[in-house]
């Protein structure tokens, strides 16, 4: 329950931060200028594709929450078994490392009207998603092939269950990236691909935390942290 006490009070921080910049306390028909605030307000409002990926954001965040905390519960059983972590998972991280940093170039680049930059960032962004995903699925591979099946024990199930929802969060980012390169291929101008490649960057960003959580999670380095919390808490 602390990894989801520790979200929630994260993810209010956040929309606490959010509203506060919203001008919620102001009277507008109070003030002069009516029509002018308005507009000025209306142009500095986030746009909704970026509204709806920061809630799509809180409710992914949240199932992962959710998985953390049953897996921290889980490992306190008899039956538990943990299960050695392939070397290949640190490979894994790097590249998507590397697909994060990709992406972000192609922001920065899109900003700067850098066309081939941008280029650049999203083809290496998403090779390099790719390259991790192909990399997970060898890491099941090696785990079968070792005896490690996901039926035999409970820490193997979450093993698989964990990276297999990771993974398909990944794979919906790459359609939405295929979907953004699909604008540069047509030529669409730096400055309508701006919010796209933001998106786009921005979703990788978090599945990057994300995974570098669940990596810290697996690996056994969160158990002191998550004790800590417990401590805290109780």
């Amino acid at each position: 329950m602390s990894a989801i006490i520790l979200y929630m009070a994260g993810l209010a921080a956040i929309a606490g931060w959010w509203l506060s910049q919203q001008r919620l306390a102001t009277k507008p028909w109070l003030e002069e200028g009516l029509a002018a605030d308005f507009r000025e307000e209306s142009l500095s409002s986030p746009p909704a594709a970026k509204v709806g990926l920061g809630v799509f954001l809180a409710v992914a965040g949240s199932l992962f929450a959710l998985l953390i905390s049953a897996y921290s519960m889980r490992t306190n059983m008899a039956d538990w078994r943990s299960l050695p972590v392939p070397r290949l998972l640190w490979f894994n991280t790097g590249v998507l490392v590397i697909s994060s940093i990709a992406l972000h170039w192609a922001y920065m680049a899109v900003r700067r009207n850098d066309l081939e930059n941008v280029v650049v960032g999203l083809l290496v962004g998403a090779a390099s998603a790719v390259t991790f995903l192909v990399g997970q699925l060898l890491v099941w591979q090696q785990l079968d092939v070792s005896g490690y099946f996901l039926a035999k024990n409970p820490a193997n199930a979450f093993f698989y269950l964990i990276t297999a929802t990771h993974g398909l969060h990944l794979i919906g980012g790459l359609v939405a990236l295929g979907r953004t390169s699909a604008k540069v291929w047509r030529g669409v101008e730096p400055s309508r691909l701006r919010l796209s490649v933001e998106l786009c960057a921005i979703y990788w960003h978090f599945l990057l935390l994300v995974w570098l959580v669940l990596l810290g999670l697996l690996t056994g380095w969160t158990d002191d942290f998550i004790n800590i919390c417990r401590q805290l808490l109780t």
